[in-house]
């Protein structure tokens, strides 16, 4: 995915809609920041109290007034505590709702992207999105957040009674922390490149072990195992790279830290106590001011500690926001697919029940269109790339009740009409109507609820077998699953099954086979109960005996139907109303079986077998 290669380029618009996320709970954000607040002002009038206690002790009447400064700063640090106790609960509930919403809004966006997205996606690296890179965001919150916002404030108000107690010494306090800062900056961005390259390859590992894994059979039937763990080690190789790059440049920052504030403590030290010898200080404030120094290296110390889950986390929200500022898929058509009753006159008028039909929203005046299938390509040219035609001017086309098989080598084409029908991609020149409607003017959900679609390549969903039919139509009855499942020949098996229609299916339906799998897709189309099918072989997985079964139900579901068929066996569309040969993305023959025979052209060559077809 190009996203993942690139560099981050906007950390701080990052962090901005990060923030904009987390003002949705405004109310627990703020009371985070004042709690926080409160804890670091706290620790800071607590060790300011050194300053007076120490005096005291040292003047008339000290031993009074030690007990009430003591007293009192340890109300002051029980506050402290407290706020601080208090600012860990809110930020572990406003970091879990944080990443509930930004969860949320990710899967969301996903489903509003067009096929294309996925087509130049991995899975894996998607998955990184809600696993490695959410988890990366989760932890920097629920750790780092609070304590970057007490660190700022301790620092800032530190440097402040720095500077109030002793001018002076508070230069050098600052020249040193100064190098201190510039080293933090630079070691932070060249670690944060290395942190960046870290989660990529982390994505890459894991796409890579998904893919593995999924691919067991085909790497063991190939003896490929050996050349599976080569590849495995190349890229953990890569990872442990980038990981202790990273690691080094983000280890060196404490200890610099350390190192610093050493020298400036006893620097402090003994300046600070020939000055109080002079006089220019009293023993009050240079035992404050030397607590002060040490502390001047804690919020240094502890944002520093946090760099590694900051920069971690940061590259992981720019990857998902990346993935949130895709565009989602354009919807701009106006026709809807609506229920509607005849009149006595013929005109169609709609209804909460009854037939199908396009209503056009942009001109309400018109006329309601029956819903009947009527497909037609006009000169249509499509590419997945621009400057690769896949299609070169098809025009072909499919009255309502037609069965068309399409067929032709790999890369003819033939798919790639199917995934037009359904305006999974756009067009680049010609017209494709539906009804007499251009397919850009129907409203994308109308369009996929008037199609049925059984792919090669079935895919099951966790839930049992009837939740799995009922996909195609989520209201459906337990009766109509069971009709459909009968349309499709799959109702003999379901039935055998220990549990039946509440058979559990799990991995994508591997309890099942191969067969099996294919039948509960058929259903699942059938019970859909489209107007228009599109069968990409639908029953290229299964036995002679049930294919003829399926093709039995298949004839009883295409009755009245207009359907497509992507054929890689002649045999199943020898019934076929016209059969459409494809060759290089261009219609070279169309006819019936009988027709195209008689031709002695391609078909003819696929059909005896002179030419290879898949």
């Amino acid at each position: 995915m190009q996203y993942r290669r690139k560099r981050p380029e906007d950390t701080r618009g990052t962090i901005r809609r990060l923030l904009s996320i987390m003002g949705h709970h405004r109310k627990m954000l703020y009371l985070v920041g004042i709690l926080t607040a409160v804890s670091a002002v706290c620790n800071l009038w607590g060790t300011y109290m050194i300053k007076p206690i120490v005096n005291d002790v040292l003047s008339e009447n000290g031993a009074s007034k030690l007990v009430s400064g003591v007293i009192e700063t340890a109300v002051v640090f029980t506050i402290g505590a407290a706020a601080a106790a208090g600012y860990t609960q809110v930020m572990a509930k406003l970091a879990q709702k944080t990443i509930y919403d930004l969860r949320r809004q990710l899967f969301d966006h996903l489903q509003s992207l067009p096929i294309r997205f996925y087509d130049q996606s991995r899975h894996g690296d998607l998955m990184s999105l809600f696993t490695n890179d959410m988890d990366t965001v989760s932890e920097a919150l629920n750790n780092s957040f609070a304590i970057v916002i007490q660190s700022f404030v301790q620092l800032i108000g530190t440097i402040l009674i720095l500077i109030y107690l002793q001018a002076k010494l508070a230069v050098l306090v600052m020249a040193g922390y100064a190098i201190v800062l510039i080293w933090i900056r630079y070691s932070g961005s060249v670690s944060k490149k290395y942190f960046e390259v870290q989660q990529k390859e982390l994505g890459s590992l894991n796409g890579y072990i998904e893919e593995m894994m999924a691919g067991q059979k085909v790497i063991k039937v190939f003896n490929h195992e050996a050349a599976a763990e080569s590849r495995f080690h190349d890229i953990n190789d890569q990872l442990k790279h980038a990981g202790i790059h990273a690691q080094t440049f983000a280890a060196t920052q404490v200890p610099m830290v350390m190192t610093i504030s050493y020298i400036n403590y006893a620097a402090v030290a003994v300046i600070g106590g020939w000055m109080a010898i002079q006089g220019q200080m009293d023993v009050g404030s240079l035992a404050a001011y030397l607590v002060f120094v040490r502390q001047t290296a804690l919020p240094i110390n502890k944002f520093t500690q946090q760099t590694n889950f900051i920069m971690n986390s940061l590259a992981g929200a720019e990857r998902i926001f990346k993935v949130l500022d895709e565009q989602p898929e354009q919807d701009e058509g106006s026709v809807v697919l609506v229920h509607a009753q005849r009149q006595q006159d013929g005109s169609l008028q709609e209804s909460d029940q009854g037939i199908f039909a396009w209503k056009d929203t942009a001109h309400p005046q018109q006329d309601l269109v029956p819903l009947a299938g009527d497909v037609r390509f006009d000169h249509v040219v499509f590419g997945y790339r621009s400057d690769h035609p896949v299609l070169k001017g098809i025009s072909l086309y499919a009255k309502p009740g037609q069965k068309i098989a399409l067929v032709g080598s790999t890369g003819a084409g033939k798919t790639t009409i199917a995934s037009l029908i359904g305006r999974f991609y756009d067009i680049n020149d010609g017209e494709i109507t539906y009804d007499g409607f251009d397919v850009r003017s129907i409203a994308k959900h109308s369009l996929r609820q008037s199609l049925g679609t059984v792919l090669q390549d079935t895919h099951l969903f966790t839930g049992t077998i009837e939740d799995n039919i009922r996909f195609g139509k989520p209201d459906a009855s337990r009766e109509e699953v069971i009709q459909a499942a009968k349309t499709a020949s799959a109702d003999d098996f379901i039935t055998r099954l220990p549990d039946g229609y509440d058979t559990v299916i799990s991995q994508d339906g591997e309890n099942l086979s191969q067969g099996q799998r294919q039948l509960i897709a058929i259903a699942r189309a059938a019970i859909a109960d489209p107007p228009v099918l599109i069968l990409d072989e639908a029953t290229s997985s299964v036995d002679t005996r049930t294919e003829e079964l399926i093709e039995q139900g298949m004839d009883r579901l295409m009755e009245g139907r207009t359907v497509f068929v992507i054929a890689h066996r002649l045999s199943t569309v020898r019934n076929a109303k016209a059969i459409i040969v494809l060759e290089h993305g261009t219609v070279i023959e169309r006819g019936s079986h009988e027709d195209l025979l008689a031709l002695k052209g391609e078909y003819y060559e696929l059909y005896h077998g002179m030419t290879e077809l898949s």
